[in-house]
């Protein structure tokens, strides 16, 4: 599928907040309580900059936000996702940056399996063996731009 990326501007709103809601909805997640709230959510993520949208003729059909090295959010509509879209997300946010980390719920296998496929690994956390695998639990991940030798 074929998307330019972009910063996020106001108008995005909208279409992240809703891609973010559909995206909880399908985890069964209880984060956010309202579609509303997650447009307000996204909202936020737009005002501070932080937010870098994948496009088509379609709309915006992913987002990923950055604040410094860490990646706050990664959502990728439903019927645009194994597109590679989510990759052209992460690889932007990679190229001024020589770290990254991030939280996901460790009952996310498919996003873990993204992360581990775009170089981050698991870090565990101090004092917590084995960690913990109930599905509110989240993971560490940590990317690092490797050095030349």
């Amino acid at each position: 599928m074929n998307v330019f990326l972009r910063a996020a501007t106001p108008l995005d709103a909208g279409a992240t907040g809703d891609i973010l809601w559909r995206s909880l909805r399908q985890v069964a997640s209880d984060e956010l309580s309202s579609a509303a709230e997650a447009i307000g959510c996204c909202d936020v993520m737009i005002a501070r900059n932080w937010m870098t949208v994948a496009v088509n003729a379609a709309g915006v059909r992913a987002f990923l936000a950055r604040d410094g090295q860490e990646i706050c959010a990664l959502y990728t509509a439903a019927e645009a996702r194994g597109r590679g879209i989510g990759r052209q997300l992460m690889q932007e946010a990679k190229r001024n940056v020589s770290r990254l980390h991030l939280k996901t719920p460790a009952a996310n296998t498919g996003a873990r399996r993204f992360y581990a496929r775009e170089g981050f690994v698991p870090v565990d956390p101090v004092g917590v063996v084995p960690w913990d695998e109930t599905p509110d639990a989240a993971r560490t991940y940590v990317w690092q731009k490797e050095i030349a030798a």
